[in-house]
C-alpha cells in the first residue's frame, strides 16, 4: 500500500486520483502507525515551509518520515515534500528541515538577470537529465513537467541531482538518493509524463 500523508497541506486528492487511474493502491493517512504500516510513502506539499513542518512535528509524523527512509522504503516528495527533505529553508525566515537530505532551499534569485521572469515559477518548463532515476524510466529527450514554486533545493551532493530545469539559471527539479526520490514539479499535473512517473514509482 502506498501512503499519501495528510497533514493539511498536501495535493492529497490529485495524487490518490492519479494513482487510482493506474490502478495504484494508496490511502490517505495521518497516524505514525500508518505510516509505519505502508510499502511506500508519498509526501506531497502545498504552502508554506515553515508551517509545514511545524505541522509535522506537531502531528508527530516528522520522525516516522525519517524511519520509513532509514527503513528503506520508496518515498516519494511533491513540490514541498521535496523542499521539507533538506536540512533548512530560507523561506520567510530560516528553518530546519526534515534533515534527510543534506541541504538547503533558497528563494529564485535572478541578480539582476532575467528580470522578465516572474516568482514563482509557473507553468510548463523542460527537463534535462543528469542521471538514471527510477521515475524517469521509459521518458526521452527533455520532457514537459508542470511547476509552481518560488523556491528550489541546492542539495550539498551534486550526485543526488536527477534532472534541471532552466529558469534564469538551471535549478534542482528532482533528486534521486537511494530510496528517496523527489520532484519540485506536479506529477499529478504533468499529464502523461506526470503518469508514467507515477506508474514507475507505484511499480517499484
Amino acid at each position: 500500500m502506498i501512503a499519501l500523508i495528510d497533514y493539511g497541506m498536501g495535493n492529497l486528492r490529485s495524487v490518490k486520483k492519479a494513482l487510482e487511474n493506474l490502478d495504484a493502491p494508496a490511502e490517505i493517512v495521518q497516524t505514525p502507525e500508518q505510516i509505519d504500516a505502508a510499502d511506500k510513502v508519498i509526501l506531497p506539499g502545498v504552502g508554506a515551509f515553515r508551517d509545514a513542518i511545524a505541522t509535522l512535528q506537531q502531528k508527530n509524523l516528522d520522525e516516522p518520515i525519517r524511519q520509513a527512509v532509514e527503513q528503506g522504503k520508496w518515498f516519494l516528495g511533491i513540490c514541498l515534500g521535496l523542499q521539507l527533505l533538506f536540512d533548512l529553508s530560507y523561506e520567510d525566515g530560516e528553518y530546519q528541515g526534515l534533515g534527510i537530505v543534506p541541504g538547503k532551499v533558497q528563494r529564485f534569485s535572478f541578480n539582476g538577470n532575467a528580470t522578465d521572469l516572474k516568482v514563482p515559477h509557473m507553468g510548463w518548463n523542460a527537463l534535462q537529465m543528469q542521471k538514471e532515476s527510477p521515475l524517469n524510466t521509459g521518458l526521452e529527450g527533455q520532457p514537459y513537467t508542470y511547476f509552481v514554486h518560488s523556491y528550489h533545493v541546492v542539495p550539498d551532493d551534486d550526485s543526488v541531482i536527477a534532472t534541471t530545469t532552466d529558469y534564469g539559471y538551471p535549478f534542482v527539479s528532482s533528486i534521486a538518493a537511494d530510496n528517496v526520490l523527489a520532484t519540485q514539479f506536479h506529477p499529478e499535473k504533468s499529464q502523461r509524463v506526470g503518469l508514467q512517473m507515477l506508474r514507475n514509482f507505484a511499480a517499484l
